[in-house]
């Protein structure tokens, strides 16, 4: 066909036409993709999408979030932390994020205790928070407190030799408490025989190992507490209870005479026999995901009893090879059938549960969950031993499922087994040899081909 100057300017035209509708389709791409978000998770166990815990607690938030990062523009943790924000506010629009540079804030980070760099501050209403952890656990965990109507707060009773929860004597609950206090937990010490009567907004009661007895008036206040459905934590020790008999007939447990005595520990190199392990644990909301070795240095093994207006359920057991040792801890320990020493597997911690009705002022009733733990042993959580495999996450474990917090206790970490590729020698010699000789000789002999074709044109 013979082009002419007519044909010639409507391939111009047609040229610049479909340029220009090229341009406003790429434009209309680019504000599309401004507007709207699509993005895919292809990794293995999806590590990049928030986990169903997770989006329930964002689906709690009424109010914006704001996030503001202790980070040096240098440090190479803002990328993490940009991209973990990020899978929130894609569910949660009103999620903010704020950096700031610590060397250039000094009074701002000293007035908010930021001690660590890449420290977050958590802001949702008029509450704050401080997160170290960077991972979707502690920040999902840490909303989930922000986001409670109402400030839990934990009453430590005192005037009985019991472990404080904020002392730094190895015999006291210091590092507990205060890994407590950074979950959001309002920490207090209560004397009942100052201050009779126990506060109305109290969350959870606990008894933290009593070294002299209880008067008869406490107890019947720590009674009334209990038939009114509030939560209690009992840490005890082996021997008498304190003058607490009172409140283990009300629970309808009975402490086991004797302390427990677990031979599993000399053959991980404890030489004392009274240090308990606890590698297995039933199923309980408490131990749900909950794999980590726990030790409880002497402590002493319960039972329920059938007229017991609670429902218990064991969540710490001992071995079967451990029993309940009622002679003299020294020299060569043996079990001895034929006296009161009772022999394992034992029940070494117990979580009561029971539905109470309370009439609300408009007179109708409403039915809650009363939930108590009572563990034998206060040693696992002191400053002494806190630190020994799971102690300290199972004691926080309890005080989430206390607290009526435990269905969010556990998110488990999402493995990357994408991220590495196991070839074998086969398949390593095969890729060598392939590229470092096979793929050069392929693009060698194409290029002779192509070159011979041509020639003999």
């Amino acid at each position: 066909m013979k082009i002419n100057q007519s044909i010639h300017q409507q391939l111009r035209w047609q040229n610049f036409i479909f340029t220009l509708l090229f341009l406003v389709l790429v434009g209309l791409l680019a504000w599309v993709s401004k507007r709207f978000d699509f993005q895919w998770d292809w990794t293995a166990n999806h590590r990049h999408t928030l986990s169903q815990a997770s989006l329930k607690v964002l689906d709690r938030l009424e109010a914006p979030v704001k996030i503001t990062a202790f980070a040096r523009e240098s440090n190479e943790i803002r990328g993490p932390i940009r991209d973990l924000v990020e899978r929130y506010q894609r569910h949660y629009p009103q999620i903010t994020l704020e950096f700031v540079n610590p060397d250039l804030h000094p009074d701002q980070v000293r007035e908010l205790g930021i001690t660590v760099d890449g420290e977050l501050r958590i802001e949702y209403g008029k509450r704050s928070e401080l997160l170290q952890t960077l991972d979707e656990q502690s920040f999902t965990n840490a909303l989930m407190r922000l986001a409670q109507s109402q400030d839990a707060h934990i009453l430590f009773l005192e005037g009985h030799g019991e472990r404080s929860p904020l002392g730094d004597a190895n015999f006291d609950l210091g590092q507990f408490g205060h890994t407590l206090q950074t979950k959001g937990f309002k920490i207090h010490r209560w004397n009942l025989a100052k201050q009779p009567e126990l506060p109305d907004n109290t969350t959870l009661l606990v008894i933290a190992s009593p070294q002299v007895p209880y008067l008869p008036g406490e107890v019947h206040q720590i009674r009334t507490y209990l038939e009114k459905g509030g939560a209690f934590l009992w840490l005890a020790e082996p021997g008498k209870t304190k003058g607490l008999e009172e409140i283990a007939q009300f629970l309808g447990i009975r402490f086991l005479p004797g302390t427990i005595v677990d031979p599993t520990g000399q053959l991980l190199g404890i030489q004392d026999p009274t240090f308990t392990l606890v590698a297995e644990y039933p199923p309980h909301a408490i131990t749900q995901g909950f794999s980590n070795i726990t030790l409880f240095p002497r402590a002493t093994a319960m039972e329920t009893m059938p007229e017991s207006p609670l429902t218990g359920e064991a969540f710490l057991t001992t071995l079967p090879r451990s029993w309940t040792e009622t002679g003299p801890l020294s020299g060569e320990i043996q079990f001895d059938p034929d006296g009161d020493e009772r022999e394992g597997p034992l029940t070494l911690g117990l979580a009561l549960t029971r539905d109470i009705e309370s009439k609300q002022a408009d007179k109708e009733k409403k039915t809650k969950g009363q939930r108590v733990v009572v563990i034998g042993d206060g040693d696992f959580l002191a400053n002494a031993y806190v630190g020994n495999g799971g102690n300290l996450d199972l004691g926080v474990n309890v005080i989430q499922w206390l607290t009526h917090n435990d269905q969010f206790i556990n998110i488990p970490a999402k493995t990357a087994p994408d991220k590495q590729l196991t070839l074998s020698p086969a398949a390593v010699y095969f890729i060598g040899f392939f590229f470092l000789l096979g793929l050069p000789f392929i693009l060698i002999g194409t290029g002779v081909v192509i070159w011979w074709q041509r020639r003999k044109r």
